[in-house]
């Protein structure tokens, strides 16, 4: 039998995970998942005070054993053994620790719509540590910086780094995104295609670096949202070699009998008709297409309908919650696992945490959609998703219609205006994440048709909705896909002044144009002010309806009215502020927040270009 030896003599399995656990939560029950050759001969026992095995469960694979465990109430801190007796009289002995939590439950407090997220893709934001770039003992050993799908070197150190741009710029929460390792041949940089649950990739740095980030994030009022994926993993993840259990992936025997030729034409993928979830006339066919296929070919699906899986799932989540103290959870691709078990994953998390934060992110332009998935719609089904916030595609879909399209009866702002009057459908709008941009999607300066004015008036929109805002990074200084529209390995382009010797240094404003410039000022004020504006965080929202080309939204609470004005007209216009007086306005003074002059609030206002004004009674 082949054995792990420690530095003390025990002998090591193979793996067991989680990799600890810790005592105090509300859920006392634990499933150790263990793999070792043959390890299903063995039976496993633990001498241990307030720690019972209650049932041992043995997979399709004789190399797995899953244990559940009973903690009690009044389990101590601590390291103990798992011993495993094997027939033959052999042993191996697993050292095993519990923790004491870090901190309480209730202090572990999530996003919310006081909030301001960067989110950015790692590799390709800044390379703190150049001595891990390259690692010889993965399937993609090289960096190229030229090649936008291979790898260029970003790292956990990089973000650490630049901790006091992103703080100075104003926002209160970071969302890289996976870390995990992705041992893939090739494109591994993105890191959706997880290669192991509890391993930091080593070309992003070490767990003992993620920790660290997040503690410096934290010393700074920053949340770290980590990026997790329940649907897939990647088709090189270490169990993916010897699977537990006949039905631990879907399609698994079509995967067993083809990975020899594992191409396109034998993945049964996707048809990623996410609307049969909702849908009370969808065909179970369409529905088993969805949920059950494959991502795409090299991301196997994993099957959480297996409560083995689910429960490692979970599991996962929490562990990754108490070991790095986040701030948040973003889950890739919401509505393609199993939608039960996404309601008890979400569920069992916010059972444990209940000021934390979740976001799902759901790809649809119907709100209808988005709506279903938050916590407290009033879904016809029952359905219930335990999910605090979606993410918000179809209001960023009606912004760039908006200020894209000529002004008429039915084109233009009142894309806007109508798409935020959707908002009467959603349990709690605020909860909801909006975003100019993502990691998915073209940039929204290539989006808006490089049109400097018109970002500016998306930007000021996303950030005074009542929204939680997400801001990929790189916008600040304009970053665009113009090239190649759409193409993911441009929308990542390597933030400029994250790697010794560029040219350009947006960090420090070095070579950066006037354009750039201005909108990373720009950028910084208006986050600014909103990091501390309560009408903007929690109060209430009137808009009047687009009127000669322009648009007026009010966020409004005791002592603080903000007033974002939208104006799409190229030559002067005077608008006749009488339209507003329920506001209640007149013959305040306002200051606006980008230049600091000061306004008095009387009939009318003079527009003198096309552009963006955010005026506050606060001076």
């Amino acid at each position: 039998m082949l054995l792990f030896m420690d530095m003390l003599g025990h002998a090591q399995l193979e793996r067991v995970e989680p990799l600890n656990w810790w005592v105090g939560f509300n859920n006392t029950q634990l499933q150790l998942l263990v793999k070792h050759p043959n390890i299903s001969e063995a039976i496993p026992s633990i001498l241990y005070k307030g720690v019972t095995v209650k049932k041992v469960h043995k997979a399709d694979s004789p190399n797995y054993l899953f244990i559940d465990l009973e903690i009690d109430k009044t389990t101590k801190a601590g390291t103990f053994d798992i011993v495993f007796k094997f027939k033959n009289g052999n042993e191996i002995k697993q050292p095993y620790q519990f923790k004491a939590r870090p901190k309480p439950a209730e202090n572990y407090v999530g996003f919310n719509s006081s909030d301001a997220v960067y989110l950015m893709t790692p590799d390709r934001f800044a390379n703190g540590d150049p001595s891990n770039d390259i690692n010889q003992s993965l399937l993609e050993k090289n960096i190229d910086r030229t090649n936008d799908y291979a790898r260029h070197g970003g790292d956990i150190k990089g973000i650490t780094n630049h901790l006091d741009y992103i703080e100075d710029l104003g926002f209160t929460a970071i969302w890289p995104c996976p870390l995990l390792i992705n041992d893939m041949p090739q494109s591994s940089y993105h890191g959706y295609a997880m290669t192991d649950f509890y391993e930091i990739d080593p070309r992003f740095g070490t767990l003992t670096d993620y920790i660290e980030l997040s503690h410096a994030a934290e010393k700074k009022g920053i949340k770290l949202i980590m990026d997790q994926v329940a649907n897939h993993c990647g088709i090189e993840h270490w169990w993916m070699k010897d699977l537990p259990f006949k039905d631990w992936v879907n399609y698994q025997k079509n995967y067993e009998d083809n990975k020899a030729n594992w191409n396109d034409k034998v993945t049964i993928t996707s048809n990623h008709r996410r609307t049969t979830n909702q849908d009370r006339y969808a065909s179970k066919n369409d529905h088993k297409e969805m949920v059950n296929g494959w991502f795409v070919s090299g991301m196997p699906d994993l099957n959480q309908r297996n409560p083995f899986m689910a429960t490692y799932i979970i599991q996962n989540s929490i562990w990754w919650i108490e070991t790095a103290g986040l701030g948040g959870i973003r889950q890739d691709t919401y509505p393609y696992p199993d939608k039960d078990f996404m309601s008890q994953w979400a569920g069992a998390i916010m059972n444990e945490y209940p000021k934390f934060s979740i976001v799902g992110e759901e790809w649809s332009t119907n709100p209808l959609l988005i709506g279903y998935w938050q916590k407290g719609a009033d879904n016809k089904d029952g359905y219930q998703s335990n999910l605090k916030s979606p993410m918000d595609f179809a209001m960023q879909h009606q912004i760039v219609n908006g200020l894209n399209e000529r002004e008429s009866w039915d084109t233009g702002l009142i894309k806007m205006y109508e798409g935020l009057a959707n908002d009467f459908y959603y349990a709690t709008p605020k909860d909801i994440m909006i975003f100019p941009d993502n990691h998915d999607m073209s940039r929204i300066f290539t989006q808006l048709k490089e049109d400097v004015t018109n970002t500016k008036m998306a930007l000021s929109y996303i950030l005074t909705l009542p929204r939680i805002p997400q801001i990929y990074y790189g916008t600040e200084i304009l970053m665009n896909d113009t090239a190649k529209p759409g193409d993911h390995g441009l929308i990542r382009t390597d933030f400029p002044g994250g790697w010794q010797g560029d040219a350009v240094n947006a960090f420090t404003g070095e070579g950066l144009n006037d354009a750039q410039k201005d909108m990373q000022s720009f950028m910084k004020k208006v986050l600014n002010y909103r990091k501390t504006s309560k009408a903007i965080h929690d109060g209430k929202t009137i808009h009047f309806a687009p009127f000669i080309g322009t648009y007026l939204l009010f966020r409004i609470i005791d002592g603080e009215t903000v007033a974002v004005i939208i104006n799409k007209n190229d030559s002067p216009i005077t608008i006749n502020l009488k339209r507003y007086d329920e506001i209640g306005l007149k013959g305040k003074t306002l200051k606006n927040i980008v230049t600091n002059e000061t306004f008095v609030w009387k009939d009318d206002m003079v527009l003198n270009s096309k552009g963006i004004t955010i005026l506050s009674t606060k001076i």
